[in-house]
């Protein structure tokens, strides 16, 4: 078994109103210090598999066809094996 851990973030420059809306709460509740925040998102997906190159393909395959849209999101993933 391997799972990867994958992270998927907006791109910078694309505008993020759900991080804007934190960002004014926290504000709000008094952590004036925060600049900036941009919400992602993380996904923990388990692959059954035993080769980590393989796995590797397999999970940015499934990144660049459905989990991450390119024009607006990055994607990073890391892979642990015997999960």
């Amino acid at each position: 078994m391997i799972k990867a851990t994958i992270t998927v973030k907006l791109k910078p420059g694309v505008l993020d109103p759900q991080g804007e809306a934190v960002k004014g709460t926290l504000h709000t509740l008094g952590f004036g210090e925060v600049t900036d925040l941009r919400i992602g998102k993380t996904m923990e997906v388990w692959l059954d598999a035993d080769d980590p190159a393989q796995a590797e393909e397999r999970v940015k395959a499934m990144c660049e066809q459905l989990l991450a849209n390119p024009v607006i999101e990055t994607y990073s993933f890391s892979l642990e094996e015997g999960v």
